[in-house]
């Protein structure tokens, strides 16, 4: 099939160990809370059950059933801590600034797809100064379904106007990836949050980098063109 413009069409950003290197400030935010209630967890194995799921799973999954009104006083609190700790760090991760740069030249479209709650959302984009690159931006208030429901990443390749399949998605996450993949769209997962090799065992990635620091637009390109490394 011939396009007028070459593809993608747009490329869509998860946000939390994408964008930004936050997921240090999610465990710590996690922990912290689990410790002031006298919750026991596995350290080791936090990060693989906070990090991409949405906050309301991890709660059921330590405090059990809640009233909506308790989840989202823990809620509130549990991001307060986490925005006020990241502030004086955000910054975007290498590569971030040179891949936006490229593709708004170049007349791709671009959005921010996260799980994370609206506020979390605004704070960050604004916080890396990022806001002018993005054409919609999508949390988990937009969606009635979490990651590795497909649903936010259909709905922003609909916000955006264009077809899923012309969409390629930057994720970190197991359950990231599968959404991204599931929406039909291609996807570069990057091994910032988990190895490398264990994105490759575990998920059907089009391709798998350990930083966005080697990735342009031909790379993204090439995910369509069949001339991109295989993951």
């Amino acid at each position: 099939m011939n396009h007028k413009h070459p593809l993608p069409a747009a490329v869509i950003f998860d946000m939390d160990g994408v964008l930004v290197d936050s997921n240090p400030f999610h465990l710590s935010k996690w922990a912290a809370l689990l410790r002031e209630h006298g919750i026991a967890f596995e350290e080791a194995k936090l990060a693989e059950i906070v990090l991409g799921p949405p906050n309301e799973a991890t709660f059921q999954r330590y405090f059990g059933e809640l009233t909506p009104e308790r989840r989202r006083e823990l809620g509130e609190e549990l991001e307060e801590r986490f925005r006020q700790e990241i502030a004086p760090h955000a910054r975007p991760f290498p590569g971030v600034l040179q891949l936006l740069d490229e593709c708004r030249s170049n007349g791709v479209t671009l959005a921010v797809a996260s799980c994370a709650m609206r506020k979390n959302v605004e704070f960050i984009v604004t916080a890396l100064q990022l806001s002018p690159y993005f054409k919609a931006a999508l949390s988990v208030n937009d969606i009635s379904h979490a990651k590795p429901d497909p649903e936010i990443y259909i709905k922003t390749a609909t916000r955006l106007e264009v077809k899923p399949s012309d969409c390629v998605v930057c994720e970190d996450s197991f359950v990231g990836i599968e959404a991204a993949k599931r929406a039909g769209m291609k996807c570069l997962a990057i091994g910032s949050t988990f190895p490398v090799e264990d994105l490759r065992r575990e998920t059907k990635a089009d391709l798998i980098v350990a930083s966005l620091e080697s990735v342009s637009l031909a790379t993204l390109r090439g995910l369509f063109d069949g001339s991109a490394p295989s993951a």
